[in-house]
């Protein structure tokens, strides 16, 4: 005849397996929850509408596995080939109507505020400025410098435009192409022509009124496409589109720039057509990343104690021409996405060392050229 004791210790190992499936069960439940709510970015795509785009496209990231799903239409828009968040997740978005160009906003559900549109091509940049409440445009085909003031909706008004003038030596450059309008460090407003060769500096009122304060001259014939400062030193990183180079600057503030290094992008045994693209900085300051369309890489660069540049490695993006790509907020992912190939490519990103791994590059985005998260 069983004891009492013994009888109550057989009850509690015929009990032990409910209870540690229970447990294993509610962890399961808790894990998927909290992964639902902590690991999953929304991205946002802004294509050309040529071949397969229907406009901006949305889709999920996993933080923790770099796994892209999920990709829909966020709105439809001709062409929006630039997109830039404020800080109450308004879109700006390069914008079209009635076969007028210009720029766009939207809500964050993707309501339409308004279009602000004129005669000729839509722009190729947009970028926001929190502190004053207002917008800017970069109009590549017509050589202008663009500022649109915030509405309390977020709506936008046009303020002020600068139309640039001159041209270069290379056969892209027979006018004017602004490609580039955005801040620098002490809040004036910098833009890059890649038609002439030249990064020119504003001051900018409350009122989103233009004076121009200085320019400076890239090498002739580079093409300035896009620039990127330093969080630490006084140094901009100017990328060259037309001779595939990064021209290192000092900055010392109100506009005036200097070079201080000129580095190439591409191997030294290519000759083949290139033209360069995105750049993007680690929030550490630590790397430097620029995206080649012909070579169809990153090129990955260690920035030295002075600022300069070292070449690490080039890394193959497995696509047709990758006009841009971003790091993850939290630095643990580049995505590049390509325009020819309609792929997007998710490289894990070493912290430590920079150095990039793909992990996939089947994932559809149609004519894709702007990649954006929303924070």
């Amino acid at each position: 005849m069983l004891t009492s004791f013994t009888t109550f210790i057989l009850r509690i190992a015929i009990l032990l397996p409910s209870i540690f499936s229970g447990l294993l069960i509610y962890d399961i439940i808790e894990t998927s929850l909290f992964r639902g709510i902590d690991m999953i970015e929304t991205i946002y795509f802004g294509t050309y509408t040529r071949r397969l785009s229907q406009g901006i496209y949305q889709a999920d990231f996993d933080t923790e596995t770099g796994q892209l799903s999920n990709l829909k239409l966020f709105v439809a828009e001709p062409s929006p080939t630039y997109l830039a968040f404020d800080q109450k997740n308004h879109l700006y978005s390069v914008g079209s109507k009635d076969s007028q160009g210009g720029i766009a906003a939207y809500q964050t559900d993707g309501t339409l505020l308004n279009h602000v549109v004129e005669e000729g091509a839509p722009h190729c940049y947009v970028a926001v400025d929190e502190k004053r409440g207002l917008v800017y445009g970069a109009n590549y085909h017509k050589g202008q410098v663009l500022v649109y003031k915030r509405k309390e909706d977020g709506s936008l008004v046009l303020t002020d435009m600068d139309q640039h003038s001159g041209h270069g030596p290379h056969a892209n450059q027979t006018s004017p192409h602004v490609h580039y309008t955005d801040l620098t460090p002490d809040q004036y407003l910098v833009t890059c022509d890649l038609g002439t060769d030249e990064v020119t500096t504003y001051d900018v009122s409350a009122e989103g009124k233009l004076s121009k304060i200085a320019t400076y001259n890239c090498q002739a014939g580079a093409g300035a496409r896009h620039l990127v400062f330093h969080h630490h030193y006084k140094i901009a990183y100017l990328i060259c589109e037309l001779n595939s180079t990064i021209e290192v600057l000092i900055y010392d503030g109100v506009g005036e720039f200097e070079r201080m290094q000129t580095i190439s992008t591409l191997p030294q045994d290519y000759d083949g057509f290139n033209g360069t693209a995105a750049i993007r900085l680690s929030k550490d300051g630590k790397y430097l990343y620029a995206s080649n369309r012909g070579h169809d890489s990153i090129a990955v660069y260690t920035i030295l104690a002075d600022g300069s540049l070292e070449l690490l490695e080039f890394v193959p993006t497995s696509g047709k021409t990758p006009r841009d790509f971003d790091l993850t907020p939290d630095q643990e992912f580049l995505i590049a996405v390509h325009q020819d190939s309609d792929n997007a490519t998710v490289f894990k990103r070493n912290p430590e060392t920079g150095r990039l791994a793909e992990l996939s590059n089947d994932f559809h985005v149609p004519e894709a050229v702007c990649i954006s998260f929303a924070d």
